[in-house]
């Protein structure tokens, strides 16, 4: 496998999952967990992100097709989703669910961390692109050689995973850095950022829909 592809491969989904600008976001939406909760969400979420995009990397479009979903539906989704969780954090109803359930606080490993925050639509049709595009470099006869190039993509993608999984069992240090005044500063300041993210997931998704009809 050619290193310049793999070092190309690392950047991309560097920049897509963006680890250092989702610890804050992590500390944001774990607000009111304990060390060892935090610890648990952290995992799920990269566990589960790892799976999702093993996953789409094997089968691609084919898995969404499937279902009939097109992958600019998906990113409108994801976008949507994305928008209701700006919402809460903009308007602190997170905060207003946990102190009307206390022993109930919600947790965020899967949604919105794991999907789409991490294994997001930028990330899965990277990960398609990517697998393609190292099977390409391989050669289609060589079986062997496509299994190592698949491998090395998703090598790849576990390792931001885990330098994402890293960050978020730091952000205990972010936290104390900030005081509880800096995290709702914060926590206001992302809920924007989110939602701009969002329309753009949108927007994305219906220029794509309106070039593929």
């Amino acid at each position: 496998m050619d290193i310049t592809f793999l070092i190309t491969a690392f950047t991309t989904l560097f920049v897509i999952i963006d680890p250092i600008g989702l610890t804050p976001v992590f500390v944001a939406l774990t607000q009111g967990h304990t060390r060892a909760a935090r610890r648990a969400i952290a995992v799920r979420a990269c566990l589960l992100a790892m799976v999702l995009l093993t996953a789409f990397a094997l089968f691609g479009e084919a898995l969404l097709g499937f279902v009939g979903i097109s992958m600019p539906a998906f990113r409108i989704a994801g976008g949507i989703l994305l928008f209701l969780t700006a919402l809460d954090m903009l308007f602190e109803r997170r905060a207003r669910r946990r102190e009307d359930s206390v022993d109930e606080v919600p947790d965020p490993s899967v949604f919105p961390l794991a999907i789409p925050l991490i294994a997001g639509p930028g990330a899965i049709a990277s990960m398609i692109l990517l697998t393609d595009g190292a099977i390409a470099r391989s050669g289609t006869g060589d079986t062997g050689a496509m299994v190592l190039a698949f491998g090395a993509v998703i090598l790849v993608m576990c390792l931001v995973v885990s330098a994402a999984l890293v960050m978020f069992l730091s952000a205990a240090i972010f936290e104390r850095l900030l005081g509880k005044t800096g995290i709702n500063v914060v926590t206001r300041l992302l809920g924007m950022l989110l939602a701009a993210l969002s329309v753009q997931f949108v927007a994305d998704g219906i220029r794509e829909l309106s070039l593929i009809g």
